[in-house]
């Protein structure tokens, strides 16, 4: 599949936000989304006799596809998305784990983690959350400081949605054990790509962002965590996620999740070709975060100057960002790069790139020419 996008359509780079539906995916969905005259695809994975038995089936085989990128020794729950996902590992966690009250994180992640936790602190939960340095990684000295013996759990993003870089996840849950604590990963943008820790006790994922279908995500829990559901009802989902199960968005992820498997080399090495050619065309860039602890699928880069809203205005051939879509709409600047301690100006002339399995050389040398000419045209006129 050349290219992310065929015609006219822009030059897709926001990787970061969803990733295009990979043709395994779309095939293994179609025949669960039959028609009254067709195969009988769109029974109730729930139900007892022979059409909803085979519905439930195919749920297994995706649930099983998707654990085999897990560690051994637990399980995948299915939920809506990774959003639900954090929000259940934290809160179902967290309901049953008095006397601890004290929730550890970092200031970079991603707001279904940080707004959960905030909301905790109205439960009557401390919040503990670490800073970072100018790489945005965090330093293991303070974790180990923060980590203590009222600790209930820390959660970690195993690559930062924003700026990629990768957060030293195993060794922060080794200090979370060390203290008797639980470790919840948030793995949305590295599962499938980027090692998990493998002594995690729950890990949240989320299906577009490996090229599966979108409303549909994960969290795996390691044998013998047990959390209170989020959702109550019908108890379908292990009894702790109530509603009925779509076999189809659960075959399109386990297909997505059996593909990343299979490809998980040629798509490093791909990443590896595309970030090269990204260093190289955008020379004149200053990179946010680490160069060196970074998924390659990522590049957060800035413009000392550069107003990115005109950019992104300017530049219609390319869709890339100023952040996280899930906050681009807030007007306020990015919290990942504040926490860089940059200054809000320098927030301000950032964008993101996300590049991965279906984009071309070509692709990232063309989107180049085209933002850097809209930066040199742009930044030319403030200086004449």
């Amino acid at each position: 599949m050349a290219g992310a996008v065929a015609g006219n359509a822009p030059i897709y780079l926001d990787y970061q936000a969803t990733t295009p539906l990979a043709p395994e995916a779309l095939a293994a969905m179609q025949p669960w989304l039959g028609d009254l005259t067709g195969p009988t695809g769109w029974a109730n994975p729930h139900s007892s006799h022979a059409v909803g038995r085979k519905a439930a089936a195919a749920v297994e085989v995706a649930r099983g596809d998707i654990a085999a990128l897990m560690p051994t020794g637990g399980r995948v729950v299915f939920t809506g998305g990774a959003t639900e996902a954090l929000n259940m590992g934290l809160r179902g966690v967290l309901a049953g784990q008095a006397p601890r009250r004290k929730i550890v994180t970092i200031a970079t992640e991603h707001a279904a983690v940080i707004d959960t936790c905030l909301w905790l602190e109205t439960q009557g939960f401390r919040l503990h959350i670490l800073p970072v340095g100018t790489d945005g990684l965090v330093d293991l000295d303070q974790a180990r400081a923060a980590i203590d013996g009222d600790t209930a759990i820390v959660a970690t993003m195993l690559v930062n949605n924003e700026i990629g870089v990768i957060q030293p996840v195993a060794a922060l849950a080794d200090l979370a054990h060390a203290a008797g604590a639980l470790f919840l990963c948030d793995a949305v943008q590295g599962y499938g790509r980027v090692a998990l820790p493998q002594s995690a006790d729950m890990i949240a994922i989320s299906a577009h962002k490996i090229h599966g279908p979108k409303g549909i995500g994960a969290l795996w829990l390691r044998d013998g965590v047990a959390i209170e559901p989020l959702i109550h009802g019908g108890g379908q989902e292990q009894g702790l996620r109530s509603g009925t199960l779509s076999p189809a968005l659960c075959a399109g992820f386990g297909a997505a999740a059996k593909v990343a498997a299979t490809r998980q080399q040629d798509d490093a090495e791909h990443l590896a070709a595309l970030q090269q050619a990204a260093l190289r065309h955008f020379a004149g860039w200053q990179v946010n975060g680490s160069l060196d602890q970074r998924y390659a699928g990522n590049l957060n880069l800035r413009r000392d100057g550069l107003d990115v809203s005109r950019l992104l205005s300017d530049v219609r051939g390319v869709a890339f960002s100023a952040g996280s879509a899930c906050a681009s709409g807030s007007g306020r600047p990015s919290h990942v790069l504040t926490a860089l301690g940059l200054p809000t100006e320098k927030v301000r002339s950032s964008i993101r790139l996300g590049f991965g399995r279906y984009t071309t050389v070509d692709e990232i040398e063309r989107a180049a020419h085209l933002i850097n000419s809209a930066t040199t045209s742009q930044l030319g006129s403030h200086t004449g």
